[in-house]
C-alpha cells in the first residue's frame, strides 16, 4: 500500500498551484496544514540538474534546457529534498523534455534522476509520475521498489488509462478530474466507483487530481486512494479534516 488511511491528500505543487508553486515555501505550508503528501513538477537543466518547474520554460519565456540551473532561479530538486522534512511524502511528477529524443542517454531526465531518487528513497515515501510511458518504463528497470504512476491529461478516456497503467506495470493510475463524468459527463464513460474497482483488481492505486471542494467527497465516496489538490484547506473542510 502506497497511502495510508485513503483517501490520501496530497499538496498539488506544494499547497496548489499559483505564484509560490514548487517552493519550499509552498511545500513547508502543505506539510504544516496537516498533508502527508505533496507533489513536484521536475524537469532538466542546460547543465544536466533537476530543477522544480511545470513548464518547459521559465516565466520569462527562457527555455529550461539553454539555461543552467543557477541561471534558471529555480529551486534544485536536491536542495528541496534536502529541506523537507523526511516525513513528507513527495509525488515527483516528471516532466521530459523535447531534447530527451535526441539527447544521448546519460543526459536523458530519467537516467538524471536515477540516482537521486535512490537516495532519497531510503528516507522517505517516494512515488514517481509522469504522462510519459517510456520514462516510466526506465525508471522501472532501474529503481526497483519505489512506486511508479501513470499520469492521464483532460478527458483521456479511463477505459484507455486503466488498462494501459496495468499494461505498462506500474502502480498508481493518476487521472485530471475531467477524465471522471462529473464536470464533463460522457455516456461512455462507466461510473467512477467502477474504474477505480476495476483499477484495484488490476492491482493499481487510484489517484484524482486536481478535485475542487465541492467534489472531494465525490472522490471519496468512490473510493479513490489519494487526491492532489489546489485548494487545501476547502478540500480539508469537505471531508471533514479541518
Amino acid at each position: 500500500m502506497i497511502f495510508e488511511h485513503p483517501p490520501a491528500l496530497i499538496g498539488h505543487r506544494g499547497a496548489g498551484s499559483g505564484p509560490d508553486e514548487n517552493t519550499l515555501a509552498s511545500l513547508l505550508a502543505a506539510d504544516a496544514a496537516g498533508l502527508p503528501w505533496v507533489e513536484i513538477d521536475v524537469t532538466r537543466t542546460a547543465d544536466d540538474d533537476l530543477v522544480l518547474r511545470h513548464d518547459p520554460t521559465r516565466a520569462d519565456g527562457a527555455y529550461l534546457s539553454e539555461l543552467t540551473a543557477a541561471d534558471s532561479g529555480l529551486p534544485r530538486l536536491a536542495e528541496i529534498f534536502e529541506a523537507l522534512p523526511a516525513h513528507v511524502g513527495v509525488d515527483v511528477d516528471v516532466k521530459t523534455i523535447l531534447e530527451d529524443a535526441v539527447d544521448p542517454p546519460e543526459r536523458r531526465t530519467g537516467e538524471l534522476l536515477l540516482p537521486v531518487l535512490r537516495r532519497e528513497a531510503a528516507r522517505r515515501p517516494l512515488l514517481v509520475t509522469s504522462f510519459d510511458p517510456s520514462l516510466l518504463l526506465h525508471l522501472r528497470d532501474g529503481l526497483p521498489g519505489v512506486p511508479l504512476g501513470l499520469l492521464t491529461w483532460l478527458r483521456f478516456p479511463m477505459w484507455h488509462a486503466v488498462p494501459a497503467a496495468a499494461g505498462l506495470g506500474v502502480q498508481v493510475v493518476a487521472v485530471h478530474t475531467g477524465s471522471c463524468g462529473f464536470d464533463h459527463p460522457d455516456t461512455r464513460l462507466r461510473p467512477l466507483e467502477q474504474c477505480v474497482e476495476v483499477a484495484h483488481k488490476a492491482g493499481l492505486e487510484f489517484v484524482a487530481w486536481s478535485p475542487k471542494p465541492d467534489r472531494a467527497p465525490d472522490y471519496a465516496a468512490a473510493g479513490v486512494d489519494a487526491m492532489v489538490i489546489d485548494d487545501v484547506p476547502g478540500v480539508l473542510a469537505a471531508l471533514g479534516r479541518a
